[in-house]
């Protein structure tokens, strides 16, 4: 039996160089992506709940931790509450475990925000007689 296999390179060269290729531009979309996170134009409850391709083999601490003031302990501490381990990846995550952490997300930033200012308030009184009717 002197039968050996062979691998011919694909037409984008051999494998170990297409797998550092594909490595190289995961790496650069998630550091985009955690960029974007920290500048505030992404959320991070958005991330989790769309799980976009760059965010499928991230850790859910990982992206936390993007997010501004958001360290290591409170990360912790956030996903322990929960039951969802540090080292958990995005795309393993089960659409319950998804939902439940998207929410507390967003009831965290919203009370994050500044309060109204006085003249956000004033422009929000001649609205309310006429929301009033829809709720």
């Amino acid at each position: 039996m002197d039968a050996q296999a062979r691998m011919s390179p694909g037409p984008d060269g051999p494998q170990h160089l297409q797998a550092l290729r594909r490595a190289n531009a995961v790496r650069l979309a998630r550091a985009d992506l955690k960029r974007r996170v920290a500048d505030g134009d992404v959320s991070a409850a958005e991330v989790i709940l769309r799980s976009p391709w760059e965010a499928e083999s991230m850790t859910v601490s990982d992206l936390l931790t993007s997010q501004r003031r958001w360290g290591s302990t409170r990360c912790r501490k956030l996903l322990q509450y929960l039951s969802i381990p540090e080292n958990k990846r995005i795309g393993s995550m089960t659409d319950r475990q998804r939902r439940v952490l998207a929410a507390l997300l967003n009831e965290s930033e919203a009370s994050c925000r500044p309060a109204a200012t006085a003249v956000e308030t004033e422009r929000s009184e001649p609205l309310q007689p006429v929301l009033a009717g829809v709720a």
